[in-house]
């Protein structure tokens, strides 16, 4: 295993309950290390560059308007293996298929929103990570 920096966003959902701490919680108790943190009102611009694969399809809008309603908290984590780790402890996508024991199954909706009010974003590559984390993080405000 290599040690990985990755990107986490709690999205409007996870700051708008109030969950930021317990989820930052969950991931420091696995022995991840904070390099980065801070909160953002999510942009046009930034939300096109960040769902550029999904920015042509009817249901962007919404999710545009969603990542808009609050804040987010976008986290980059660093530990052993942090991306495939990171997605585990997250559970899969649809909050409505994730388990209890995970972020999502113990947090997100379980109704016809399941996949786009489920917590949080987290990378699933290394080039993922490496692009979105340059994406909400400046030069200098991700740390050693």
């Amino acid at each position: 295993m290599a040690s990985e920096t990755t990107l986490i966003l709690f999205k409007p959902d996870c700051v708008q309950k109030g969950l930021t701490g317990l989820v930052l919680d969950r991931y420091l108790k696995a022995g991840f290390r904070i390099r980065g943190l801070k909160m953002l009102e999510a942009t046009d611009e930034l939300l096109n560059e960040h769902y550029a694969h999904i920015a042509s399809l009817p249901f962007f809008p919404e999710v545009q308007s969603f990542m808009k309603e609050a804040p987010i908290v976008a986290l980059a984590l660093e530990g052993e293996d942090a991306i495939s780790r990171v997605r585990d402890i997250l559970g899969p996508t649809d909050s409505s298929e994730a388990a209890s024991g995970t972020i999502r199954g113990d947090f997100g909706a379980k109704d016809g929103d399941s996949k786009m009010r489920n917590i949080c974003h987290a990378s699933d590559s290394p080039e993922a990570a490496a692009a979105e984390l340059k994406r909400f993080f400046g030069e200098g405000e991700v740390f050693a």
